[in-house]
């Protein structure tokens, strides 16, 4: 018999109890969809967390009081002006803060090559804002230099940026972002700019309305924020402590290790640090992608895996069945073996219909997959991994080879004789 007729034969067999080849072909489907889906969840959970930390760029810095834990922070520090550290320095105990002076030395172009621009920044909590009756808890409200939007990356939608005018004149001025200017005044929130809100009782002119960002980050509502210079703040909401931070805006993001050692340096030199543990903590979002890239991608392997498990048990559920489908059909094998037929023409036919089970379940599954792995969920995209298909498809492919030679081979080993006899 020539491959032809013995396809002819295995598509015959398949098809004679389509109820049975449609169940045992389910257990396939449901592993191969299973893994594309999940792998598709893994990757786009993975792309949604970069793109959302990528806004907080890949060649900035943010420095804040106090020594590093060791803890992985998923988003930029807090930054709280009512933060107060204290850090041993082996002789005495000082209260572990940065200054406006800290944030003016690391503008030294010899001491800091790498270091593009630097924003002092304070913050101020609980500020509400309230504008015509309409009144909204503000999550941030930054008190900054106009270089702040540049290292954030950030841009005004509505209106204008705040300038060095602003800044040096103690302009109660601010930027808002589009959640605060939604709350108070609805629609797009550009009908905020030009007008008076009050920040905590006082009185800021809305001046732009910043670009959106976002609210799916792990740092939470990236939108709902305010920001204003950093003397008027000083003067209205926070008075002339420390710094809650200083935001540092690398000159390339290869330059992102060498400028936090220039600026380990510096600082660890103006708060005489010497050998001891730095009273400060350089926080980089590299590394925050890094470690987002690492976990995202061992949780995508091991939804992979669990997938997986369940195309194992499809390929038991073929052999299951095929083995069956000896037992039933000894006969038609010992007639078949009686008029000519030879080993490899029987082994050839039963491990065809494994592998045409295995492979209609394969393709039914990788269409449910990747329709399913194309939706959004949970608030984000989910991504199907070309890979994940091919794999899938290959994987079934080797079950039914796999699982199918053993039924194959044990009716290919079946006597004529002892076949034909049987019931």
């Amino acid at each position: 018999m020539n491959l032809v007729q013995i396809l002819q034969f295995a598509v015959r067999g398949v098809a004679a109890n389509k109820l049975r080849s449609a169940l045992t072909m389910s257990g396939i489907i449901i592993g191969v969809a299973s893994v594309i889906i999940l792998v598709a969840v893994g990757t786009g959970a993975s792309a949604a967390a970069t793109e959302s930390l990528s806004s907080l760029g890949s060649n900035t810095l943010t420095i804040t009081p106090g020594a590093d834990d060791g803890a992985i922070q998923f988003g930029p520090p807090a930054e709280s002006a009512e933060t107060d550290p204290e850090t041993d320095s082996g002789t005495d105990v000082r209260a572990a803060q940065l200054t406006l002076q800290d944030a003016e030395a690391l503008l030294d172009p010899e001491l800091a090559p790498d270091v593009a621009s630097v924003a002092p920044v304070v913050t101020a909590n609980g500020v509400t804002a309230t504008y015509r009756g309409e009144s909204h808890q503000v999550a941030s409200m930054v008190g900054s230099t106009p270089s702040y939007l540049v290292i954030s990356d950030d841009t005004v939608q509505a209106g204008a940026a705040l300038t060095e005018t602003d800044h040096t004149a103690r302009t109660r001025a601010a930027l808002v972002g589009v959640t605060v200017a939604r709350n108070l005044v609805g629609g797009d929130g550009s009908a905020l700019v030009g007008e008076v809100v009050q920040l905590s009782g006082v009185s800021y002119q809305v001046v732009g309305v910043l670009t959106e960002k976002g609210s799916d980050g792990p740092g939470g509502d990236q939108d709902d924020r305010v920001v204003a210079p950093l003397t008027a703040v000083q003067d209205t909401l926070t008075g002339y402590g420390p710094l809650s931070s200083i935001s540092v805006k690398v000159s390339a993001p290869e330059a992102v290790d060498a400028a936090t050692a220039q600026v380990t340096a510096i600082l660890g030199t103006r708060h005489r640090i010497g050998t001891g543990t730095p009273d400060f903590t350089i926080f980089s979002a590299t590394q925050i992608l890094e470690a987002v890239g690492e976990i995202t991608g061992l949780l995508t392997v091991m939804l992979g895996a669990i997938a997986g498990i369940s195309l194992v048990v499809g390929g038991i559920g073929v052999m299951n069945i095929m083995l069956v489908t000896v037992t039933e059909r000894t006969r038609e094998i010992g007639i078949r073996k009686a008029v000519g037929a030879q080993r490899s023409d029987v082994v050839g036919q039963f491990l065809l219909e494994a592998v045409i089970l295995s492979i209609s379940g394969g393709l039914i599954g990788i269409a449910i997959g990747v329709a399913v792995g194309s939706l959004e969920v949970a608030g984000f995209q989910l991504i199907v991994a070309p890979a994940s298909v091919v794999l899938a498809f290959v994987v079934s492919v080797a079950i039914g080879l796999f699982f199918g030679i053993y039924p194959a081979n044990k009716a290919a080993k079946l006597r004529p004789i002892d076949a034909l006899r049987h019931e």
